[in-house]
């Protein structure tokens, strides 16, 4: 117990000078987290809020390099709140994992406080609709397409829901498509304070057809053919109408058909008479033909000079 006066006070300068040494020789470490939102299941954040925050750590290196990111919690404590409003909270932070026992570690967050819009917590069903983008293969048309599914859940404050009449996939993009396909495409969520409930994506199904070039000529004479000796014929029509089909309209535009395009063949007629026959068409190439009437009724008479059997 000699001189302890003087023994204390070395001892307490000795442990000062060692916290010292040991706040000198730690070093800091910042990384960002995103904030949780802890709140009770009727209310929900309304307004733009700090997704991420600023998370510093002290201590020595050895131990918290090795820590990991998602090991240090924050979040805001809304729970107690049961009435739509305005709140300043403190964010507050927990350990877990690495983090847990790691000494010496002081925890700094930034910004220490936020003010949070509350407002009742609503769900509502509405539309998903495509977004499409591009155009199909030259020659080709998406006659229809569908989403599987076709419609979502949305959970979300009140007020900001009740505008919300439909949810948008993320682009669909069509350029080159020439056939029907099928592909899983992202729900597009368009405000952070919406929740879209379900695993995020819908199938679109996309049907896709040629598109056929189509041309009318009308006023086409329909002539006689293949009659017998001292025979003639006269058609009750006399012109007839071609509809024509094909892949381009260029190909379309440009024939031109030919004087005995539209015929009927009487070559099976050997008396006079009246005889309803088919009407034939040329070839046209390329191109499907349908003719306006399909049929005509002929009169088969004697020629001129000739007398009837």
């Amino acid at each position: 117990m000699e001189n302890w006066p003087a023994k204390v006070l070395s001892l307490g300068l000795a442990i000062i000078l060692f916290v010292f040494h040991r706040m000198s020789t730690l070093e800091d470490r910042f990384f960002s987290v995103p904030l949780k939102v802890e709140s009770a299941t009727t209310l929900m954040p309304s307004s733009s809020y700090p997704r991420m925050i600023r998370v510093g750590l002290r201590g020595e290196a050895n131990s918290i390099y090795p820590i990991q990111d998602s090991d240090i919690e924050v979040y805001v404590d809304m729970g107690k709140f049961n009435v739509p409003g305005v709140y300043t909270v403190p964010v507050q932070w927990r350990k877990t994992g690495t983090a847990l026992g790691v000494e010496p570690l002081q925890i700094t967050v930034d910004p220490r406080e936020i003010t949070l819009s509350l407002d009742n917590r609503i769900s509502k069903v509405v539309p998903l609709t495509a977004n499409l983008q591009g155009q199909v293969e030259d020659g080709y048309t998406m006659t229809s397409y569908s989403l599987n599914p076709a419609q979502v859940i949305i959970d979300g404050p009140a007020e900001l829901l009740w505008s919300v009449t439909e949810v948008n996939t993320e682009p669909i993009d069509l350029d080159g498509h020439r056939s029907d396909f099928v592909t899983t495409i992202n729900i597009l969520n368009s405000d952070p304070l919406m929740i879209i409930r379900g695993n995020g994506t819908t199938e679109f199904h996309g049907n896709i057809s040629q598109i056929i070039a189509v041309r009318n000529i009308t006023g086409v004479p329909i002539t006689v053919t293949g009659l017998a000796g001292g025979l003639m014929g006269e058609p009750e029509i006399k012109v007839g109408s071609i509809h024509l089909e094909g892949e381009t309209q260029a190909v379309l535009d440009n024939f031109d058909p030919p004087p005995d395009f539209l015929k009927v063949d009487c070559s099976g007629i050997s008396k006079p008479g009246t005889y309803v026959l088919r009407i034939l068409s040329g070839t046209a190439e390329d191109m499907k033909v349908r003719l306006d009437p399909e049929e005509v009724a002929v009169k088969i008479s004697p020629s001129a000079g000739k007398e009837s059997p």
